[in-house]
């Protein structure tokens, strides 16, 4: 399915260097704000005090958010568990206050809102579970990667999969340099969304190498270059289709989700903007600059030996 198609070919590796020199500074700066200011970690990777309440009828979250705030925890997460009437208060820790005056601080100010609100359960969340987490991401992230150069070494050669991996990597670190710069909390769900766009990034860098390989063997006289312009080229209606409707849905969670989906979705925007971006102009620009060639996907066909193998 095309929405249209575009006659001439677009000459994208003839700007390939600059835009790398952008993305090679974008790349600089995310890193040095993940140094600089770091990410700032949620509650479950923290540790801080988890409190679960029950209301007769449905909770209203953004009233209890509110007066959860007025008190001074700006930094929390607050969501319905099980049905309407329960919801999950996760706090950070705080210097001399240990979590039954927490508890019992906030429980007195949603009772003074609605007295029909009552403790079901309060427990200290230690930052050793956060260190755990953090391990076991990072442990998920590196798999991840392995899986997908394992995958495009099979399945194509060693330059695309080193060339995708460089553009995968690409768009995760820039999506943690955004969330170090501004500073916005990092979770367990931002953290699936950094998972899924390097998913979602290689699907778009092996779409563009699939057609580079179906251009090797239908323009035998084009140069590298010609090739890899006309298969980005002819794949520029697909990318259309599939990203718009991917962000349709992410933008419906950005504006409809609330609090709890918010920076899932900031990612996934994110993620989907810079994997257009990168699989264009890092992980073809960086497979053409690596030296692909027709004999890496076509093996070369061997003239038939008219002696059958004899030796006269």
């Amino acid at each position: 399915m095309e929405l249209f198609r575009i006659k001439k070919t677009i000459p994208f590796m003839r700007h390939a260097l600059v835009f790398n020199a952008i993305s090679a500074l974008t790349f600089v700066a995310a890193v040095f704000f993940l140094f600089y200011n770091g990410l700032h970690f949620s509650i479950e990777f923290k540790g801080g005090t988890l409190i679960e309440v029950s209301y007769k009828n449905p909770a209203n979250i953004e009233d209890i958010r509110k007066t959860v705030e007025g008190l001074g925890y700006t930094d929390n997460q607050i969501q319905n568990f099980g049905t309407a009437q329960d919801v999950m208060i996760r706090l950070p820790a705080q210097k001399g206050v240990n979590t039954a005056q927490q508890s019992g601080k906030v429980l007195e100010a949603l009772k003074a809102r609605d007295a029909t609100v009552e403790l079901r359960r309060v427990e200290y969340v230690g930052p050793q579970v956060g260190e755990e987490l953090a391990q076991n991401g990072l442990t998920a992230l590196g798999m991840v990667i392995l899986g997908i150069m394992i995958y495009l070494a099979i399945r194509f050669e060693w330059k695309y999969a080193v060339s995708a991996i460089i553009a995968n990597l690409h768009d995760v670190i820039i999506i943690l340099g955004f969330f170090a710069f501004f500073q916005w909390e990092f979770s367990l769900t931002v953290l699936a969304a950094v998972l899924a766009v390097l998913g979602y990034s290689v699907n778009e860098s092996v779409v563009v190498f699939d057609r580079i390989r179906e251009n090797f063997r239908s323009q035998r006289k084009t140069s590298v270059v010609e090739v890899i312009d006309s298969a980005i080229t002819s794949t520029i209606s697909r990318t259309v289709i599939t990203h718009g409707s991917t962000q349709l849905m992410v933008l419906s969670m950005l504006v409809f989700g609330g609090p709890s989906l918010h920076y899932f979705a900031v990612a996934l925007t994110i993620g989907i903007c810079f994997g257009i971006y990168s699989s264009v102009f890092v992980a073809a620009a960086v497979a053409m600059w690596l030296g692909i060639k027709r004999e890496d996907l076509i093996k070369p066909i061997k003239e038939k030996d008219e002696t059958g193998g004899a030796v006269v």
